[in-house]
């Protein structure tokens, strides 16, 4: 059992949990609690080691190793320490950084503007999991998508669609012949009008400041979402949620 905080792993576990620079240098990612690990081993993605509690569950445990991987038990102590979470579940594991591969052609691409909240980040890419969407492009003013708190909100998204980071000259190039709309409060198109069936990439921007320049100049057309009550605008996990399921919807 290792005991010691100042163990080698357990100090790269620790950093690759608390800085963006830390995980750009190794070229490694930590994967916090028993949904994350399975979602990532299942999607093919091989641990370079995987750390335990002593009180793990036992079929958990069994699991990871018909699969040839053989965890590394660690103190309570030392699980808190490399912890992102007040209450750790007793797995963490440390991942070489996915490069995901996109398709040379894509039918539905969400692209996130300026979303620099990590909780909402991972918020979204859930969504986007769940409503088909074939790739999301994050312009470089997003919050890091391997932030622990975008890993936890995204709940295995990140293994189920491509999330890449890209410049905005990458942007327009991946988009290119797409019919591209930006979800917009003052746009006059309501989202439930706009042409879903051919091939569409959908911007949304922070609700904060909204999309940037480069975003607007990128899309063709400014739809939005009617609301009551003089609402100004919704947080942007939510518009994207509506939006995407009524994209959906028409796919």
């Amino acid at each position: 059992m290792i005991t010691s905080i100042h163990n080698e792993k357990v100090k790269l576990a620790k950093a690759l949990q608390t800085t963006s620079k830390s995980r750009r240098k190794e070229g490694k990612i930590a994967l916090e609690g028993v949904r994350l690990v399975r979602d990532a081993v299942q999607a093919g993605h091989q641990p370079d080691f995987i750390f335990t509690s002593p009180d793990v569950d036992a079929d958990l445990l069994g699991w990871l190793r018909t699969r040839s991987i053989q965890p590394l038990e660690v103190s309570d102590e030392v699980m808190r320490h490399m912890s992102d979470t007040q209450q750790p579940q007793g797995i963490l594991g440390v991942f070489p950084m996915p490069h995901p591969i996109l398709t040379k052609q894509p039918n539905r691409l969400l692209i996130l503007d300026s979303i620099r909240d990590p909780g909402n980040l991972g918020t979204i890419l859930r969504t986007a999991g769940a409503a088909g969407v074939d790739a999301v492009l994050l312009s470089p003013t997003c919050a890091d998508p391997y932030n622990p708190k975008v890993l936890r909100g995204g709940m295995g998204a990140h293994f189920r669609v491509p999330v890449v980071a890209m410049s905005w000259e990458q942007i327009t190039e991946t988009s290119y012949n797409m019919h591209i709309y930006i979800a917009d409060s003052s746009g006059s198109q309501p989202y439930n009008q706009a042409d879903w069936s051919g091939r569409w990439a959908l911007i949304i921007g922070s609700e904060a400041h909204g999309a940037g320049d480069q975003a607007r100049q990128l899309a063709q057309a400014r739809i939005t979402i009617p609301m009551a009550a003089d609402t100004e605008s919704l947080n942007a996990a939510v518009a994207a949620g509506v939006i995407l399921f009524e994209a959906r919807r028409h796919s």
